[in-house]
């Protein structure tokens, strides 16, 4: 058993917040995202956050271990656009490689420095490391094979499946070069660009003798419909991919928790996997802010504890440090949800 399925099953484990909400609070300028290497890069690239790994990696580590001081047991990498299809909008796709390496070691030397830094024997430094994890995240895209975006050509991708397949398995290479412990496939809106992944996942695996990881897989429910944008409903979406064997399967970003918890109850009651949660700060108001406080979110996250819905939390959009510390210690003395016992299918 994992080190990770160990954790899980002892106690919920604490995801961190946003990482683009807290490099928002550097009010970093466009010299500030191209540093000496980009200064003459031919197009704008303020906004491209996963670059900063390269050019402002100490912003990056020092977001990482803001989280680790809140209590967080898995850092998500700086990688959510990290594909050569998201960063062909900079154009800088032959970055990816590149761009997941330095986000991986931004938040490994977190670790290692939130443990040097506190007051324990070495002994306890090797056990509190081996309990903090680098999830490598993987976005969603910003092309999707299930919708067309040209409204007057329903049938048009703008992308091809085997593209996209080629994309996930650059980054995927990548994450694990660079010695990511986990793969989180998250904010998914269609389903059909996770099966990529997953399927780069383990076409990778195979491949390569002794690199397999723990999959994560979270997806986002866009209306009250409890849908996911490419149309499916929550159960629909979680048989399509359940066939990944994954380590978790949850919901992130989109709803706040007040809208989600309905969803995170009906996926606790089918999955058979360990579920996570981790919701935006509330719904964004009319400026685009997130206004929900620290101990309101905690508050909904500690109800889908206390009710047994749930084996990781943590926070998306809009939520920082503070979100994260009021979770974590609303949770620290719940039991995690029990996994259910599945009967084995007739082959």
């Amino acid at each position: 058993m994992s080190a990770i399925r160990n954790l899980l099953n002892k106690r919920i484990l604490v995801l961190d917040g946003a990482m683009g909400t807290m490099i928002q609070r550097y009010k970093l300028t466009e010299a500030d995202y191209r540093g000496d290497r980009f200064k003459d890069w031919h197009t704008d690239v303020k906004g491209n956050n996963d670059l900063l790994s390269i050019t402002r990696p100490e912003i990056i580590k020092a977001i990482h271990k803001e989280y680790l001081l809140a209590g967080s047991d898995i850092l998500e990498t700086n990688t959510f656009s990290s594909t050569s299809i998201a960063q062909a909008d900079y154009d800088m796709q032959s970055l990816a490689h590149e761009l997941n390496v330095a986000s991986v070691k931004c938040a490994r030397e977190a670790i290692d420095e939130f443990v040097n830094e506190l007051s324990a024997t070495e002994d306890q430094k090797a056990e509190i490391s081996n309990q903090k994890f680098v999830a490598g995240a993987i976005g969603p895209l910003n092309k999707t094979l299930s919708l067309s975006p040209d409204v007057n050509n329903p049938g048009y991708r703008a992308v091809t499946f085997d593209e996209v397949v080629a994309a996930y398995t650059e980054q995927i290479n990548a994450l694990i070069e660079a010695g990511a412990d986990i793969l989180l496939i998250e904010t998914i809106f269609d389903t059909l660009n996770a099966k990529a992944a997953i399927f780069a996942a383990k076409k990778y695996f195979r491949e390569h003798a002794g690199t397999e990881r723990d999959i994560m897989i979270s997806g986002t429910i866009t209306d009250a419909s409890g849908r996911t944008l490419s149309g499916q409903t929550l159960e629909a979406f979680y048989i399509s991919v359940a066939h990944a064997n994954p380590l978790s399967i949850g919901l992130n970003c989109a709803l706040g928790a007040k809208d989600m918890r309905a969803h995170v109850e009906e996926l606790s009651q089918i999955c058979s996997c360990y579920v996570s949660a981790y919701p935006n700060a509330g719904l964004p108001n009319a400026m685009g802010e997130y206004d929900e406080q620290p101990e309101e979110t905690a508050a909904f996250l500690d109800d889908w504890a206390q009710q047994g819905f749930v084996n990781i939390v943590g926070g998306c959009c809009g939520t920082t440090p503070d979100h994260i510390r009021e979770i974590a210690n609303a949770v620290k003395s719940l039991k995690p949800r029990s996994l259910p016992l599945v009967e084995e299918a007739l082959s």
